[in-house]
C-alpha cells in the first residue's frame, strides 16, 4: 500500500522515520561494546575468538529477553554492513608471496584436502537431512577458516540466523578438539615440529586456534602453520564465487534469465583487492596490525547482531546432526591433509 493510501485509510500522517544514521547509533554502540568485550577476552585467551564471545553474548541477550526494539536498526546494519567491511579487511592479512613460497606440493595438498572435506561434508549433510544452508555453512567453516568463512559464505547462501549460529557452534567445538588432538597425534606419529605446524594449519578451523597451537609447539611450527592456514583462507573467495555461480545457474527467472547472487559479490572483490594491496609491501606493519584488529572488531560486532536474532530452540533441533556432519568433514580434512603432506614433504 502506498504512503498516500495509508494516510487516507488511517486519517493521519504516518510517523516520521528517523534518519538512518541516528536510528542505527544505539544498536551500533551496543555491538561495538560487545565486540570490545570479545577482543578483551581474546587478549587474555588467544584461542578464544572475539567472534565466538560476541555471538554467545548475542544469543544470551535474546534468550534472557534483553532484546529491545531500539537495538534493531543498528544491529541490522551491523549484521550486513559491518560484516562485509570486516571480510574485506581480512584480505590485508594475506601476502601472496608467503603462500607461493610454500611450493606447489603443500599448496596442492591444501586445495585437494579442502575440496575433499567440503564435498564430503555437503554429502553427509544431505544424507543426515540437514537444511541445505546449514550443510553449506558447516562445510565451508570446517574446510576453510571457521566462523569467518561461515559469515562470508552466508552472503551468497542466504541462510537464516539459526543456520549461521549452528555452523559456528559446530566449527568452534570441532576446532577446539583439533587444537588438542592434532599436536598430540603429531607427536605420537613422530612428526617433526615443522610438519606438525603444516598439519595444524591445514586442518584446524580458526586462525586464532592455529596460532595458539603453532606458538605452543615452537617458532618453526608457528611460521608454517600460519602460512598454510592463510592459504586456506585465500580459497574462500573462489569457493564463494563457485557457489554463487551454481545458485545463479540453478535459479531461472520467469523470463528464463538466470538470477541469484552476483558471481563475485563486492566484498569478495574487496577481499582480493586488499590482499593485492598487502602483497605490494607498501603498507607499514603498524597499519596492517591495526587493520587486522579492526577487522576482528567489525566481525565480532556483526556476530553479536546475528546472535540476537537466534532462537535457541531451533538451533538445538539440528545441532546434533550438524555436529556429526562437521565431525566427518573434519576427519576427512585432517586425514587427507596429513596423507598429502607426508607424500610431498615440507617446503
Amino acid at each position: 500500500m502506498a504512503v498516500a493510501e495509508r494516510v487516507r485509510v488511517s486519517g493521519q500522517a504516518p510517523a516520521p522515520t528517523p534518519p538512518v544514521p541516528t536510528a542505527t547509533l544505539p544498536g551500533l554502540a551496543l555491538a561495538a561494546a560487545v565486540a570490545s568485550i570479545g577482543y578483551g577476552v581474546n587478549q587474555l585467551a588467544t584461542p578464544v575468538s572475539p567472534m565466538i564471545v560476541a555471538i554467545l553474548l548475542g544469543v544470551l541477550v535474546r534468550s534472557l529477553g534483553g532484546y529491545r526494539e531500539w537495538m534493531r536498526p543498528g544491529l541490522t546494519f551491523a549484521a550486513k554492513g559491518l560484516l562485509r567491511a570486516g571480510i574485506v579487511l581480512l584480505g590485508l592479512q594475506l601476502v601472496a608471496s608467503d603462500i607461493v613460497d610454500l611450493g606447489f606440493g603443500p599448496i596442492g595438498v591444501v586445495v585437494v584436502s579442502v575440496a575433499a572435506a567440503w564435498l564430503t561434508t555437503r554429502w553427509v549433510g544431505r544424507r543426515l537431512g540437514l537444511r541445505p544452508a546449514t550443510s553449506l555453512l558447516v562445510a565451508t567453516g570446517v574446510s576453510i577458516c571457521g566462523a569467518s568463512a561461515v559469515l562470508g559464505m552466508n552472503e551468497v547462501a542466504d541462510g537464516e540466523e539459526e543456520d549461521v549460529v549452528t555452523a559456528i557452534g559446530v566449527v568452534t567445538v570441532l576446532g577446539t578438539l583439533c587444537m588438542l588432538l592434532i599436536p598430540a597425534l603429531g607427536l605420537l606419529f613422530g612428526l617433526d615440529h615443522t610438519m606438525i605446524g603444516l598439519w595444524a594449519g591445514a586442518s584446524i578451523h580458526e586462525v586464532g586456534q592455529v596460532v595458539a597451537v603453532g606458538g605452543a609447539i615452537g617458532a618453526a611450527a608457528l611460521a608454517t602453520a600460519v602460512v598454510v592456514k592463510l592459504c586456506r583462507v585465500v580459497l574462500l573467495a573462489p569457493l564463494v564465487a563457485l557457489v554463487a555461480i551454481g545458485r545463479r545457474t540453478a535459479t531461472p527467472t520467469a523470463e528464463g534469465h538466470r538470477s541469484g547472487p552476483p558471481v563475485l559479490p563486492w566484498f569478495v572483490v574487496g577481499f582480493l583487492a586488499a590482499m593485492a594491496l598487502r602483497s605490494t609491501g607498501l603498507l607499514p606493519h603498524q597499519v596492517v596490525s591495526s587493520v587486522s584488529t579492526a577487522a576482528g572488531l567489525l566481525l565480532a560486532a556483526a556476530m553479536f547482531a546475528v546472535g540476537t536474532s537466534v532462537d535457541l530452540r531451533t538451533v538445538t533441533r539440528s545441532s546434533g546432526r550438524a555436529l556429526a556432519t562437521g565431525a566427518v568433514g573434519t576427519v576427512m580434512l585432517a586425514a587427507t591433509s596429513l596423507g598429502g603432506l607426508l607424500v610431498v614433504g615440507t617446503p
